[in-house]
């Protein structure tokens, strides 16, 4: 497989190099520049399997050059800082390594690349069909909670997030008000608009709304804190970030 290197740090230049020849030694690093005018132009008349990128380059940031140029290859985001990780994802990026990398991060991020040049191409008749069914699908609007001879009326509106805990499972309301459920998360994810809510981890289920901030975490995943605040931290997957990236730009 071919390598592309877009980086202006020389001193990071020979780090990834080094790193990628030591793990990597059966593939070619075909090229290496470091501004977005170069790199648009040789991807322009070429193209690569795999390409690693800086986002600070010499004359203007990485994401300029996936405005001028389409970018077909997996694209791996290198930078010393974590404030661009979301809008890294956003573009071909499929992992984001702080500098200076880690040799282990490198590596999965080497191998998820590889199998992502493998993925088969998407069934566009069963997109279309999925597309059809969600759009005439009705969605859960209201949920009772029973307090003791008292039925209370929560709209979905009203709903920060869906939370399983201990065999239980709550309501917390955007005002910071916490009922219990007489269903699972799994019973109620298919009722929900995914349009509003999202599966961020297998015990909790959020509302766009209750979203408060998303940051980098630890091995390649987003943590995200809701308002209001949860008790455990919220961290999304690795295999999760495009969808949720997706939802988030209110994509789905």
């Amino acid at each position: 497989m071919n390598i592309l290197i877009i980086e202006d740090e020389k001193p990071a230049q020979i780090q990834l190099e080094r790193l990628l020849n030591t793990h990597f030694p059966e593939m070619e690093i075909v090229n290496r520049l470091d501004s977005v005018t170069s790199s648009v132009e040789w991807l322009k008349n070429n193209s690569v399997d795999i390409i690693f990128m800086d986002v600070e380059l010499s004359d203007g940031q990485c994401f300029e050059i996936f405005k001028q140029v389409k970018v077909n290859a997996p694209v791996i985001i290198t930078t010393a800082y974590n404030e661009y990780a979301i809008k890294a994802f956003k573009v071909n990026s499929i992992d984001y390594l702080l500098k200076p990398i880690d040799q282990n991060e490198l590596i999965e991020a080497v191998n998820k690349a590889k199998k992502a040049t493998l993925k088969p191409a998407l069934d566009l008749s069963l997109l279309e069909n999925l597309l059809q069914g969600k759009a005439t699908k009705e969605y859960k609007q209201r949920f009772t909670i029973k307090l003791g001879d008292k039925i209370l009326l929560i709209n979905a509106s009203e709903v920060a997030y869906f939370q399983s805990e201990e065999k239980a499972t709550f309501i917390v309301t955007h005002e910071g008000k916490r009922y219990i459920a007489d269903f699972t998360l799994d019973a109620i994810e298919p009722l929900l608009n995914p349009k509003d809510f999202f599966r961020m981890t297998r015990g909790v289920i959020a509302n766009i709304q209750s979203v408060k901030s998303v940051s980098k975490y630890f091995n390649s995943r987003l943590k995200v804190t809701l308002n209001p605040p949860t008790s455990e931290q919220i961290l999304v997957s690795r295999v999760k970030i495009p969808l949720f990236l997706s939802w988030l730009e209110g994509e789905l």
